[in-house]
């Protein structure tokens, strides 16, 4: 049926950590100031339509503190949580962290690795802010570290990406997965499933294309209407371009997806979350992420279902 080493009906990231490490590894976000092509002029303004950071930036996380600082502050919040968590990997989450010169990656990167007991780096950025040096100097350090780039795709459809001013195409974000995976990086890549003109069977036709990537992990979010952003307006302006999935139609949906997903891509995360004061509305009320994915584990048990039931394809 299925062969990931553990009782659960899909290829688990929490499995493929401890897998990889031997044990239990906590992520700890730091915010090192960068910034993003389509906010300061390079390729537009304003961002994406969807984007606000404040909606998961961890409270503890401040850019104008030094990485280290972050770090301590990070395994400090982290530790009644997680105390069984002794190794950390730090993950470059706001805005797009390879967007400034190689220098200064350099210099931020390794004050990160240099921390006691962090095993590695999670690297969030834009396909269209890295290049072939920044490649390579992260294929160098994946020799002795725990790297992974996670590249914000956010939907394989043109006509979507340019509809949230994304500022990048679906080809782009394809060739520099390739490259990246070509040179030995871990290379994860994000989803929004909601996104303006796109209905269920166009979102679940995306996990044959997704199936084709060269990804190790994905991260899949529901599109949330966050108070501030231009899609808040386009939404009140035409709401009917959009679909907001009801929580138990998300469910549906997600297994459903899962099925036609190839069985090697590890999934990390099903859904968002964001902090309730900052949503334009709330559709699934105040339920917490664990409770999701909670609530998807026991409706791919009832179906007897799991992750690939449904692929047929060949991964290339």
């Amino acid at each position: 049926m299925y062969s990931w080493g553990h009782n659960r009906r899909f290829n688990s990231y929490t499995e493929y950590i401890r897998k990889t490490f031997g044990g239990r590894v906590q992520k700890v976000v730091v915010d090192a100031g960068f910034t993003c092509p389509n906010r300061d002029g390079t390729k537009g303004t304003g961002g994406c339509t969807y984007c606000n950071n404040d909606a998961f930036n961890p409270s503890y996380c401040n850019p104008i503190e030094p990485i280290h600082n972050q770090i301590e502050k990070g395994i400090d919040f982290h530790s009644i949580r997680y105390r069984r968590a002794t190794r950390f990997l730090v993950y470059f989450q706001p805005y797009s962290n390879t967007y400034a010169p190689l220098s200064l990656l350099q210099e931020l990167y390794e004050e990160a690795l240099a921390y006691p007991h962090v095993e590695g780096l999670v690297i969030g950025t834009r396909p269209d802010c890295v290049d072939e040096e920044k490649l390579q100097y992260l294929a160098q350090l994946s020799k002795n570290y725990f790297i992974q780039v996670e590249y914000g795709v956010e939907s394989c459809y043109n006509t979507s990406l340019q509809r949230i001013n994304r500022g990048h195409d679906f080809e782009t974000s394809k060739n520099v997965i390739q490259r990246t995976h070509d040179l030995g990086v871990r290379t994860g890549a994000h989803f929004i499933f909601g996104l303006p003109g796109e209905d269920p069977d166009a979102m679940l036709a995306e996990a044959e294309i997704i199936s084709q990537l060269a990804v190790d992990t994905v991260k899949f979010h529901q599109l949330q209407l966050v108070k501030g952003t231009k899609i808040v307006e386009d939404y009140m302006e035409e709401p009917s371009a959009f679909h907001q999935f009801s929580l138990q139609e998300y469910i549906d949906f997600i297994i459903r997806f899962l099925e036609r997903l190839s069985p090697d891509i590890v999934v990390e995360r099903f859904a968002g979350e964001v902090p309730p004061q900052l949503l334009h509305h709330l559709s699934w009320d105040l339920i917490r992420y664990d409770e999701v994915l909670k609530r998807i584990e026991k409706e791919l048990q009832a179906r007897d279902t799991f992750q690939g039931k449904r692929y047929e394809g060949v991964r290339v």
